[in-house]
């Protein structure tokens, strides 16, 4: 058995006196002609964060949740019943829950086959991030990011941090014999200010994290996060307002891959597709973008925020391409909707926790790097907009239809950077987009782990990320010259 197994069961199992073959009970309590897969999640998470404002720690909290889902699928058919009580009789109770429901579905049987622990490579440390720095260390870490930024300027006139720790163990078992355990670190930084200068009121942020301990924000991390935010709010300060209309426009390398994430990435995803919802649903094999875009989704990368050494089913995660070289090569699958399409699991059934139905969510996803020089790509624009940084937008996964608020971006004049302009909204359509990309740049980059995806009211951990790349032919929303 290894290691990790072994970690998970004492710290799920041993407290509440649980054993495999008690997993052998629940599963004939879900199996039967009427269901056709069926699996066990369980969940122990601790998570600790802290929060300074006006010059103080504020806020401290620490949470300890645990729990199983129990889920029965028959045919197109899903019931799902969870339970913060792990001792036997209330998780026969959920698993009777959830067969019932299931039972309404098709006629297929659910075949039991001997339970044995599953072995992946760890693409991070199983060490608690929690216990990786004293109290009183977190404490003056978030205190250090506050003065770092005060530093920086002196029209920084408010600073916010925020640290969060969370260590996330689950364990899964499957009727297919299934059993496989994760360990999960997660750690954050997050630095806001806001700058003043005469009327003038501006704000910046920046951080970042992964699966890491907390030794991973070391004083010069902290300081580039503090010295960026400031930065951020400083441009701003000097930014006018965007123009509107139809023009070129680069994005930056790394976060800007936030557009590529909502515009493209969710409308990827396999339920999606399966329902026929998505403006990419029965494409495959067609060319959706210029040779330029290669697109895939990985969640091996080691440490990264989106990354898992398995996702939220037991399934171990891979590099998926979905586009390559301007044509569409697949969509990321969870089990349940894989099957149902005929195709693979590709490592993409994700979470929030215990009390939710896994479905196909993205880890890392991002555009590969291209042939072109940064330089190269901002030289060849005449007149149009260089895009840095994004605070949010909206997406119509059916349609594709996108609108994205840039939070720091420039005018490109005559080949060159010239002034920041504030305001600027992106508009299109995420497969139209894909098919104005004339250069892509040499630069890759991931953004530095701040990622958190919204899908049918879960919250997952992502990451994104791309080089710098040039959209011909997109419209700008700001002010009319």
């Amino acid at each position: 058995m290894s290691q990790i197994l072994e970690l998970a069961q004492s710290k799920i199992w041993e407290p509440t006196g649980l054993s495999q073959p008690d997993l052998d009970k629940l599963f004939s309590k879900l199996g039967g002609r009427d269901v056709d897969y069926a699996d066990i999640y369980f969940q122990y998470a601790r998570q600790e964060a802290w929060s300074l404002e006006e010059g103080k720690v504020k806020s401290g909290s620490h949470s300890i949740d645990q729990g199983v889902g129990i889920r029965a699928v028959s045919g197109e058919k899903t019931g799902f019943a969870y339970s913060d009580e792990l001792g036997l009789p209330a998780l026969v109770q959920a698993a009777g829950a959830a067969r019932a429901i299931a039972a309404q579905g098709q006629d297929k049987s659910v075949n039991l086959s001997p339970r044995a622990g599953r072995e992946f490579p760890m693409l991070y440390s199983t060490t608690d991030p929690l216990t990786t720095m004293p109290d009183e260390d977190k404490v003056r870490l978030l205190e250090r990011a506050e003065k770092d930024a005060r530093r920086r300027d002196p029209r920084v006139s408010e600073v916010m941090a925020s640290l969060v720790s969370v260590h996330d163990v689950v364990l899964v078992a499957g009727h297919d014999g299934r059993l496989v355990a994760d360990i999960r670190p997660m750690v954050r930084l997050n630095i806001s200010v806001i700058v003043v200068d005469g009327e003038r009121r501006e704000q910046g942020s920046a951080g970042g994290g992964g699966r890491y301990g907390l030794d991973y924000f070391s004083e010069d991390r902290i300081r580039e996060y503090a010295h960026e935010a400031v930065r951020q709010a400083l441009v701003n300060l000097e930014a006018a307002d965007a123009p509107a209309g139809t023009m070129t426009v680069v994005l930056g390398p790394g976060w800007p891959g936030v557009l590529l994430h909502e515009a493209i990435g969710h409308g990827l995803e396999g339920d999606f597709n399966r329902k026929g919802t998505s403006a990419f649903s029965g494409r495959i094999g067609e060319k959706v973008a210029t040779e330029q875009c290669t697109v895939v989704d990985d969640g091996t990368l080691p440490n990264r925020r989106g990354s898992l050494s398995v996702d939220d089913e037991g399934t171990q995660t891979q590099q998926t391409i979905l586009i390559e070289n301007g044509v569409l090569r697949g969509y990321m699958q969870d089990t349940h909707n894989a099957r149902l399409m005929g195709a693979e699991p590709t490592g993409n059934g994700r979470r929030e926790s215990y009390a939710h139905l896994p479905m196909p969510r993205m880890t890392n996803t991002y555009m590969l790097a291209g042939q072109y020089d940064p330089g190269e790509i901002l030289s060849s624009v005449d007149k149009g907009i260089y895009a840095v940084n994004f605070s949010g937008g909206q997406v119509d996964i059916t349609s594709g239809k996108f609108v994205f608020s840039a939070s720091e971006a420039y005018m490109v004049e005559g080949g060159r950077v010239t002034r920041p302009v504030r305001g600027a909204m992106l508009i299109g359509n995420g497969p139209d987009v894909l098919t104005r990309v004339s250069m892509v740049g040499n630069d890759l980059e991931l953004d530095t782990g701040v990622g958190t995806c919204g899908k049918d009211g879960q919250q997952v951990p992502v990451g994104v990320g791309q080089p710098t790349m040039r959209i011909d032919g997109l419209t700008v929303g700001g002010v009319e010259v």
